[in-house]
């Protein structure tokens, strides 16, 4: 599986403007919906989704990264956007840092098996500092994307 598979390419944000937790995936959510991947319907409750996977435990998984994910009816196959905040949220990550990166994703409530091998392809992205401090560093969206899309190749090939 590659991220471009479930990536919304019209998804991506260079700039967040929020700066709290529920603020943040709203706007993430709201990214989905302008992109025509979510319908405006169901805002409401995939972010009820996504604050309740939270307070189960942050999906700020450190080093500048948050990946909030959950699983809801209200999409037939897995969705995701990016997206960068210039000054950083605390998303209660694990490293008390704050984050800057952040990958949403939403799956069907019956795809277990394509939802851990998606974040599992997003952890392997990420975890490349110099991808981190690339996607931190871009001024627009195409670059995001270019980044993603030239990684997601590599990772591909090994």
């Amino acid at each position: 599986m590659k991220i471009t598979d479930f990536l919304t390419v019209k998804a991506v944000s260079a700039d967040l403007k929020s700066d709290a937790k529920e603020d943040v995936i709203s706007e993430l959510v709201d990214l989905l919906i302008d992109a025509g991947s979510i319908e405006k319907k169901h805002k409401a409750k995939i972010v009820e989704v996504l604050m309740a996977r939270e307070a189960l435990g942050s999906t700020a998984i450190g080093q500048g990264i948050a990946i909030p994910h959950g699983k809801s009816d209200c999409v037939k196959k897995i969705v995701g956007c990016l997206g960068v905040s210039k000054s950083g949220i605390n998303f209660d990550s694990l490293d008390g840092e704050p984050s800057y990166i952040f990958f949403l994703l939403v799956a069907p409530v019956d795809s277990a098996g394509p939802h851990l091998k998606a974040l599992a392809r997003i952890s392997r992205l990420l975890k490349d500092k110099y991808i981190r401090e690339s996607l931190k560093s871009v001024s627009d969206e195409k670059a995001m994307i270019k980044i993603v899309q030239q990684e997601d190749g590599r990772l591909s090939k090994l």
